[in-house]
């Protein structure tokens, strides 16, 4: 029997890697969405939120420059979760000019209690793998990660996210 008619794929239209990574993505970003409703700009909120919450306090443009946000998108953004209380500018001590920021003790509470939705929602995500796999999987997604950005730091992972989540049928509204 041919190898490839012998894997639990044979037959699926469209089957290779990048079908699999979209049905991933998707899968993960429904998930972590619902996981994070409520939250100012949900996953790029979340995900500011964890930056923020896992470092030395960031300056604004240091943190759009890491998470790949547009500069002219980060103020809105901060914005946002300074008004939900979950974020504050503070003046940075050694420069007047610079602002950083910080989680609020709300935010801190808020933080620990969306890491915990989102690992429950990354469980969903990988419901019916053997834990093994999934570290497996987890670890290899990583290292190519990594190797991938080390190569080309430029590229914006923001842009691929939303490449795999619009619809392509014409018509249909963007997710």
């Amino acid at each position: 029997m041919d190898a490839d008619r012998s894997a639990p794929t044979a037959g699926v239209p469209g089957s290779n890697l990048g079908w699999y990574l979209g049905v991933i993505l998707r899968g993960w970003h429904e998930e972590v969405e619902r996981a994070v409703e409520g939250v100012p700009h949900g996953t790029r909120g979340y995900q500011i939120l964890s930056v923020v919450g896992h470092n030395s306090p960031p300056t604004q443009s240091g943190l759009a420059k890491h998470l790949q946000i547009d500069k002219t998108v980060m103020p809105y953004v901060i914005d946002a979760l300074q008004d939900a209380g979950l974020v504050e500018r503070r003046t940075d001590p050694k420069d007047r000019r610079v602002r950083r920021i910080v989680l609020t003790p709300h935010g801190e509470r808020t933080l620990a209690e969306l890491e915990a939705k989102v690992r429950a929602a990354e469980d969903a995500v990988f419901a019916g793998m053997p834990a093994q796999a999934r570290q497996a999987f987890v670890e290899h997604a990583a290292q190519l990660a990594v190797s991938i950005h080390s190569a080309h730091p430029s590229i914006d992972p923001c842009i691929a996210v939303l490449d795999a989540l619009v619809d392509p049928e014409p018509g249909a509204a963007k997710r």
